[in-house]
């Protein structure tokens, strides 16, 4: 039968629309994301521009303008080492057995074998590689970090101001001897690696922690950054951290693969004695209050991640690995229990956190609680220890949303919230106070009386 001009037109449509539908049969499947976290050591919430920081930190404003400024992050820990265990497990970080304290040298904690990290979870189809600082054990037999699901490992083993200070190359489970290395050196040593590695395996999903060991003190920045800034060291080194983030940016835009790549900028605690917690309470170490934990956190995927866009969503450092699992497509690790949530909708659609609160902890304690508008202070540092006025009839509530230094409690206005953040300090202590260990051995002997002689 022959077809007339409209069957002919309608054949042509129908012709060109199955020719436009997408090519199942044989089409490659989409790529998996990267994840790169730029983890810094030290930075205060107050240190860079995107939140409202002195020092000048032009592809960190960069990055904010093309990506997400998340406004209330909080690190998992307020010290170094269960910091960086919350991160990699998405575990509080009593849980590990690594809550109390940084590891020392002579200290032999470390992370156990038997704890399940992002690398781990990523393993089926990652390239993995941790370079810059580990401080999660540099004694067998939980050294070195490729025991813990990484391919790589580039860097060091604790904190740049303890010795001595070696870099270590390892790519299998067996240590290898450690080269000296001039501090002036070392985060261009890191950035220069990380570079490397994402060259390398471009053409496959990464996974790349770069920890820089940054700004920690001493602040020794590297030549051509140094008295680049008017805040001095510390400012030069903030400095060189942000030249470091337009480095990685720029690799990943060169090579095609800025869209592919989820790219998260944080830190492990707010600063030390420099540096800057802007607005908020306290600083490292501090117990409760949110300048030892609430840091800078800047997600960056160009086509996904809104650009230009705030979040006020509560998130967390142990919510990094249930996330990338999510965005990878892959189940949490069998058999383990997170604490955190997967947040990839906070940071691709702008939705709520699906936290109901955080905890915060110093050393075993749960000393914080932080839900989406209010604040619970449990206990505090005073005069040399830890106080719980609430013993003393003076609870702590403070409202973030109008009150972000935590300057005024509201305790008395509001007796329904502190009872039923009291109800959660409850709760919380009955699920963790089950994984305490105490203070390790390392530190009992650090401060136990020594004899005296006549």
């Amino acid at each position: 039968m022959a077809l007339n001009r409209r069957n002919l037109l309608n054949a042509g449509a129908v012709a060109a629309a199955v020719s436009a539908l997408p090519k199942v049969a044989g089409a490659k499947p989409p790529r998996k994301p990267n994840f790169v976290v730029i983890l810094c050591d030290d930075l205060g919430f107050g240190d860079v521009q995107p939140f409202g920081g002195k020092i000048p930190t032009p592809s960190l404003t960069r990055m904010a303008e093309e990506g997400l400024t998340g406004q209330s992050y909080y690190a998992a820990a307020n010290m170094c080492t269960p910091s960086r265990a919350g991160l990699l497990t998405g575990r509080y970080p009593i849980r590990t057995g690594l809550a109390w304290e940084v590891i020392l040298i002579g200290d032999e904690r470390g992370l156990p074998l038997e704890e399940k990290t992002i690398a781990h979870a990523l393993k089926a189809d990652y390239a993995t590689a941790l370079i810059g600082k580990w401080h999660l054990g540099h004694t067998a037999p939980w050294w070195p970090p490729t025991k813990h699901g990484f391919d790589q490992f580039y860097g060091i083993p604790y904190s740049h101001d303890m010795a001595p200070l070696q870099v270590f190359d390892i790519k299998g489970p067996d240590e290898v001897p450690g080269k000296d290395v001039d501090l002036h050196d070392l985060q261009q040593l890191f950035v220069a690696r990380a570079e490397q590695f994402i060259e390398q395996n471009k053409d496959r999903p990464f996974f790349l922690e770069l920890a820089l060991s940054a700004p920690h003190l001493p602040a020794v920045p590297s030549k051509n950054y140094d008295g680049v800034t008017i805040q001095g060291p510390y400012g030069d080194f903030v400095r060189e951290i942000d030249g470091i983030v337009g480095r990685v940016l720029s690799k990943l835009k060169a090579l095609g693969l800025a869209e592919d790549t989820l790219v998260l900028f944080t830190s492990d605690n707010g600063p030390w004695f420099e540096g800057s917690s802007g607005p908020l309470r306290d600083r490292k170490g501090g117990a409760a209050y949110d300048g030892g934990y609430h840091v800078p956190f800047l997600a960056w995927r160009p086509g996904h991640v809104p650009a230009g866009k705030k979040t006020s969503a509560i998130l967390s450092a142990i919510d990094f690995l249930p996330t990338f699992c999510a965005m990878a497509g892959y189940a949490p690790p069998a058999g383990v229990e997170l604490d955190g949530k997967d947040v990839s909708d906070v940071l691709l659609k702008g939705a709520a956190s699906p936290h109901d609160a955080i905890l915060l902890f110093n050393n075993e304690d749960i000393v914080g609680i932080r839900t989406q508008r209010w604040k619970f202070v449990a206990k505090a540092h005073w005069r040399g220890g830890i106080q719980d006025f609430s013993k003393r009839g003076y609870d702590e509530l403070y409202d973030i949303e109008a009150d972000p230094s935590e300057s005024y409690s509201v305790a008395e206005r509001h007796p329904e919230v502190v009872a039923e953040m009291k109800q959660r300090l409850a709760e919380a202590q009955g699920k963790f106070d089950g994984f305490r260990k105490g203070i390790p051995p390392f530190f009992q002997k650090a401060s136990a009386p020594k004899a005296t002689h006549d």
